[in-house]
């Protein structure tokens, strides 16, 4: 997996960027570095990348606001504007707020230090999976329910004359749902068939996204009709009427 393929470490700690990068090199992936918030900025103005690993103490610009600059700039095309480039994130800080607003701002996964050198990678190679996987088995046919359109191959939603800016996990999720419309599936369905048999998070990141993806799609998300919830089951996509 690792041939041709290129991780960005963002970390101020160079002992920590070394030993991540001798495990990925081994493992023949391509490694390029930053050691600060800034610095990463520029390196991925300057570089493609496909799967980043950000620290969140960073100097100069933490890794949460990286994230929302990455997000709302233009500037940085590489990442696509739908986020289709995964973030892992690596902290010393390892309790519940930060996991859930790491997810909202669309990271895939979530590393807390100290960790083994061996399991970051297999977290690496294992996203690496479920982006590409998610990304080939797509049908080619666009998906269209009223005024809502979704292309698997341009990886575009849009609501009417409106594109949905969705994280690569908040389009793969409306694309599970919307390519099943009315079946119910549990949380733990979803996080199987969206984040993959072995996604190392529980299924509170479904809650997350869905929430995330109703705010974006709904026109009254605390109201929401198109995605709804089954109580004590899971959620489910209703068709949004053609008016």
């Amino acid at each position: 997996m690792g041939k041709h393929t290129t991780i960005c470490i963002i970390d101020d700690e160079i002992t920590l960027r070394e030993v991540v990068r001798r495990y990925l090199e081994l493992d023949g992936f391509q490694v390029i570095e930053a050691e600060s918030g800034p610095q990463g900025l520029q390196v991925l103005r300057e570089n493609p990348v496909d799967l980043i690993l950000l620290d969140i103490m960073l100097p100069g610009l933490d890794g949460f606001t990286f994230m929302r600059v990455l997000k709302h700039s233009g500037e940085y095309t590489v990442l696509d504007v739908h986020g289709a480039v995964p973030v892992i994130i690596l902290t010393s800080r390892g309790d519940e707020k930060d996991r859930i607003t790491g997810f909202e701002l669309g990271v895939d996964d979530y590393v807390v230090k100290p960790f083994s050198p061996r399991e970051l990678v297999a977290r690496v190679k294992a996203v690496l999976r479920r982006t590409r996987s998610g990304q080939d088995e797509v049908l080619d046919k666009t998906i269209e329910f009223g005024q809502l359109s979704i292309d698997p191959l341009r990886r575009v939603a849009r609501f009417g004359d409106h594109q949905l800016t969705l994280t690569a996990r908040e389009f793969d999720l409306l694309w599970m749902l919307a390519s099943h419309p009315q079946q119910v599936f549990t949380r733990e369905q979803l996080l199987d068939r969206v984040w993959g048999g072995d996604y190392y998070g529980d299924d509170s990141t479904v809650t997350v996204h869905i929430r995330r993806l109703r705010e974006k799609l709904e026109p009254d998300a605390s109201n929401p009709t198109i995605i709804q919830t089954v109580w004590g089951v899971g959620y489910k996509f209703e068709p949004p009427d053609s008016d």
